[in-house]
């Protein structure tokens, strides 16, 4: 049996009782975490999984009850559903999935969440700010800026880093690499292009689908994705941002057919279905890029600077993080360049709002310091020549806030004000739905977020960031 036939079948249970993946863990072997963490790489033995399995033939059991952290559901008389008609597996130990998501909820997933949340609070403008401190950092070397953008979600950031890049090396040719998996975020990102290719004319722009193992490289590492790349390379004619835009949109057509995703069995996330290169630069400067212009297999990875902003569930465990995407992000890194990782840490308001619900959740338990440890077992020999940058709080740890107008949260407060509020709270800590559908029966989660915005006059959150820079060569 393998194990995302496993998972699949605690979700399907789960499903069908209508029962939280933290209430089936906690019910079927007293763990609570136990699903999460066999998402993030963990393993059971072959006892444990024959209890679950025993739990689940049993419909978990015809008294049971169970309680959510809110206390405000419990569950009676579960559906019994049919032993299963395959025998428990012989292995002593049966490996997990390894994977970065959760059934219930993917980070940057879910639309609604996140396009509420990036438009009501400053967390795009604060991190591209952060960012853009790491540039004086940095020596460039011929023939070009080399930045590698880890997640590019709707472009905020990475334009205006971009910005950044311009005001310091005006006349410096950029080669510019994002990774992003879905379409509307591409979509949502061209659109902010055309007046970076008409400030900085000498840019090349890739755009790619590629796994974090694969992207800085623009390779896919499996020989029959390798065989099914579509690599398109696209050279934009005109000298107004108008021109480009055109240019831009008519791509909407391509990225529909191409730029397709499908649900990964093992994590529940979305991978592509073809491996997809983008490269955009001006006809006009064509002679100057040509060195800079990628060709298939024949592409280096020696960033200058990379961003991994927010790459990862809070939840998943610093090995899975430094093993699938730090650990290669800074495989990536090229001499006397920097990566600049960020993430979020809790200790502000915003957790408040979700521990007023959930009492004792912290889905913020790893810290920049734990991660780097762990990156530094992963990279073992190969980060010798590496430097682990961890800071002090005071530049390592940064804020942002939810926009508000003056005085709206010092007296009565809005119904949309508290939703946006509570929409930013639980998108940030990563609430599942199934733990959300529970708490927002009753109006306590809006007097919660009325309590918590009222004792601090507002509502932030905090990020903390950290810094792996190569030796220059």
């Amino acid at each position: 049996m393998s194990a995302d036939e496993i998972l699949s079948e605690i979700s399907e249970f789960c499903r069908q009782v209508g029962l939280a993946e933290s209430t089936f863990g906690r019910l079927a072997v007293n763990d609570g975490k136990l699903v999460s963490r066999l998402r993030d790489g963990g393993s059971v033995t072959i006892d444990t999984l024959a209890r679950l399995r025993h739990f689940m033939a049993s419909g978990g059991g015809s008294t049971t009850r169970g309680k959510s952290r809110a206390g405000a559901l419990a569950v009676d008389t579960l559906t019994r559903l049919p032993a299963p008609a395959y025998p428990l597996p012989v292995p002593q130990r049966v490996p997990m999935v390894e994977g970065e998501g959760q059934a219930n909820f993917r980070f940057f997933d879910n639309r609604q969440k996140y396009l509420l949340f990036v438009n009501t609070c400053s967390e795009k403008w604060v991190v591209a700010n952060r960012v853009a401190m790491e540039l004086g950092n940095i020596n460039p070397r011929p023939p070009a800026l080399r930045l590698f953008d880890a997640g590019v979600g709707d472009g905020t950031v990475l334009s205006r880093v971009m910005r950044a890049m311009h005001a310091r090396h005006p006349t410096m040719p950029f080669y510019i690499v994002g990774k992003e998996i879905s379409l509307e975020d591409v979509r949502l990102t061209l659109e902010k292009m055309p007046d970076r290719f008409y400030e900085h004319p000498s840019s090349v722009v890739v755009l790619t689908n590629l796994y974090y193992s694969e992207a800085p490289w623009l390779t896919p590492k499996s020989p029959a994705a390798a065989h099914g790349l579509i690599w398109k390379e696209v050279a934009l004619t005109g000298n107004s941002s108008h021109d480009f835009e055109e240019q831009l949109t008519d791509l909407q057509s391509f990225l529909s057919e191409n730029w397709t995703a499908k649900v990964s069995p093992k994590t529940g996330n979305p991978v592509y279905e073809r491996p997809i290169v983008l490269v955009l630069y001006r006809e006009d400067h064509r002679f100057l890029l040509d060195p800079i212009i990628p060709r298939p297999g024949r592409v280096t990875a020696d960033y200058d600077l990379i961003i991994a902003s927010q790459p990862y569930r809070a939840r998943a465990s610093a090995e899975f993080r430094a093993k699938r995407i730090v650990g290669p992000l800074a495989r990536a890194i090229g001499p006397g360049g920097r990566l600049i990782g960020i993430h979020s840490m809790g200790q502000d308001p915003g957790l408040e709002i979700v521990q007023e619900v959930w009492p004792g959740e912290n889905p913020f338990s790893i810290d920049r310091h734990a991660l780097l440890k762990a990156v530094k077992v992963e990279l073992g020999a190969a980060g010798r020549n590496l430097n682990f940058n961890a800071y002090a709080d005071a530049r390592s740890v940064f804020r942002y806030d939810m926009h508000t107008l003056p005085g709206e949260v010092t007296g009565a407060i809005g119904t949309s004000t508290l939703f946006a509020a509570w929409n930013a709270a639980i998108y940030v800590a990563q609430i599942e739905d199934q733990r959300l559908s529970e708490a927002v029966k009753n109006d306590a989660y809006l007097e919660a977020t009325q309590r918590v915005l009222q004792r601090h006059g507002g509502l932030w959150f905090n990020d903390e960031s950290y810094v792996i820079s190569r030796r220059p060569a």
